[in-house]
Parts: structure tokens; sequence; C-alpha cells
């Protein structure tokens, strides 16, 4: 048996309350696991860039403790923080600045020793080769998020955290992204990102923490959330216009289509019965013909809105 790997990032009892006396994060425990991605997923305002802040020590927490690959972030904050690549969602490069030129100036930044070979590398594996000496200014807005990365990845961190990564970049770039990120992940760095891009989390992450309001209301393995929380929806097509639903179908908690053609039943997929028999016993007994019936699967969408709803 091998012992298990000490987490490459720990938080613990982390609380984080500005001076006007809003509390941004309450409470938040989370460890991290060498090269996994890991999504921090919720709405704008739950604070995930907050906590990503203070991970990467650029904001000081109110309490709890912080340590990445071991070193704590406040007691040890040049080792922590040499360990850690943060793609912000700012787009702020120096305009002037060639992308060879900030890249090998960030990776000075941390007392990394001059390795021209590195730089290249990054610049390449981010298609930025062939603008390795233009001024960023003339680049696009895609190629600046590139610079950034690129920036992010100059110091060989052992943490990437890519704050809301593909917000406003277009659906080619972020395919690059993608694969440039599982690519990453292979060579051993383990992936952070924020996102309320819900595919985003759907396709590529190992572990989903859902973040509202500054607390953690769910983290999961991706496979095992999909599965807990994987009602499917079954949509019964109406021969007739249907105005209500009669009293005697309220036990099933169905719902009208908006066209009120249809009646969506949900159950649980993993559950020990689905009512689905009941349901169509007392669909007959209320004298409503049906012609069609399909299930369809509810995404991690429809979950998490549920989540956030639930949790006001």
């Amino acid at each position: 048996m091998h012992a298990p790997r000490q987490p490459v990032v720990s938080v613990a009892n982390l609380s984080k309350t500005y001076a006007s006396g809003f509390q941004a994060l309450k409470s938040i425990n989370l460890e991290i696991r060498h090269g996994e991605i890991f999504a921090l997923l919720g709405p704008n305002g739950a604070g995930k860039t907050t906590l990503i802040n203070i991970i990467c020590g650029l904001v000081t927490p109110s309490e709890g403790t912080i340590s990445v690959a071991g070193h704590d972030i406040i007691t040890n904050y040049r080792a922590a923080r040499s360990q850690i690549g943060l793609v912000p969602q700012e787009l702020t490069t120096d305009a002037f600045e060639t992308p060879w030129a900030t890249v090998t100036f960030s990776r000075g930044l941390f007392g990394k020793p001059r390795n021209p070979d590195h730089v290249a590398k990054v610049l390449k594996d981010l298609s930025l080769w062939d603008k390795k000496d233009d001024k960023i200014m003339t680049l696009s807005g895609g190629m600046k998020r590139r610079v950034l990365i690129a920036k992010a990845l100059s110091h060989e961190p052992r943490v990437l955290f890519l704050d809301e990564p593909t917000a406003g970049v277009d659906v080619e770039l972020r395919k690059d992204m993608w694969q440039l990120v599982r690519a990453l992940r292979a060579s051993g760095v383990t992936i952070i990102l924020t996102t309320h891009y819900i595919e985003e989390a759907e396709d590529m992450a190992d572990r989903i923490a859902v973040i509202n309001h500054g607390e953690i209301i769910l983290l999961d393995e991706k496979a095992e959330l999909m599965r807990k929380l994987g009602q499917k929806q079954l949509t019964l097509h109406l021969h007739e216009i249907l105005d209500v639903i009669p009293n005697a179908l309220a036990a099933h908690r169905l719902t009208l289509t908006p066209d009120r053609r249809g009646l969506v039943y949900s159950y649980d997929s993993q559950g020990e019965r689905t009512g689905i028999t009941r349901l169509l016993q007392d669909l007959n007994h209320a004298g409503i013909r049906f012609r069609d019936l399909e299930t369809t699967e509810r995404s991690l969408e429809d979950i998490f809105v549920d989540l956030v709803r639930q949790k006001r």
C-alpha cells in the first residue's frame, strides 16, 4: 500500500471579511490533489476570485491556513508563491513589450536562472512563437490571453490557477486552451480553474466544487456528482392541450411544458423505483392520453441551477 500523497494545495478554515464588513468567504476547507484538474464553479460574485487570490498570496485571509506544496502561504510566502502560476481574468500585460521579453522577465521575477529553451517551448506550446517579437499591443485578445498563460508558466510552477480562462474567448481558442490544459496536466501540473461556464467544468474537470455566497456548498468527483444528482426527466407528449394538472396527479410533482402539450416528470435514475408505472396508471385513471414519451438526463447545468437556488 502506498501512503496517500500530500495534497498539493491545502486550505483549512479559511474566512475573509473585508473592512466594510462584507464576508467574501466563510470557513472554506479544501484539499487539491497532485495532477488533477479542479473546477471551482459558481455564479459571479460567489467568492471564486477572492479564494484564488488568497491562495496565491495576493489577498490576506481573515482567518485560516493555506499551504501550497507543503509551504505556508503566509509564513513561507516566497517558497509557496514560486510553486504557483496565476492567469488572472483581466488582460493586464505591458503593451509595449514583446511576448519573448515579458515571459523572460516573468521568469526572472521568480529568481529562476535564464532558460531560453524553456521560454521558447512555452511560446511554441501556446502558438505564440510567430508573434514572439511583436509588441503585445498589436496582438488579438486571444493572443494576449495566451501571453498571460505563458507568463504564468515561465517559472515552471507545479500549480496553475486559471481564473475564468475562457471568458470572452472565441470557440476556437477555447478548444486550443483545453488541449493545452490537458497537456499541462499530463506533464504533472495541477490545474485549478474558476468558471461559470458549466460545460467547461463538465468537459474538463476531475473534481468540481460549487461555491455560492462565499461557501462551498458541494464538492465531489465529477462522475460521482453527475451520478448522484443525475435525475432523469420523462416528458409525456399529450394528445390534447392541458390547462391545469389535475389534483389526482399532485403526488407526482409534474410540470407542464410551456406549450401545455406535455407533462414533465423528474425521477432518480439511481433509485429503487422510478415511480413511472404508478404515474402511467394514474394518468390513465385521470383520462389523460399521451402519444409519445421521451426521457432525458439532467445536465450539470440543471443541477447547478437547482443547488444555487436551494442554498439562497
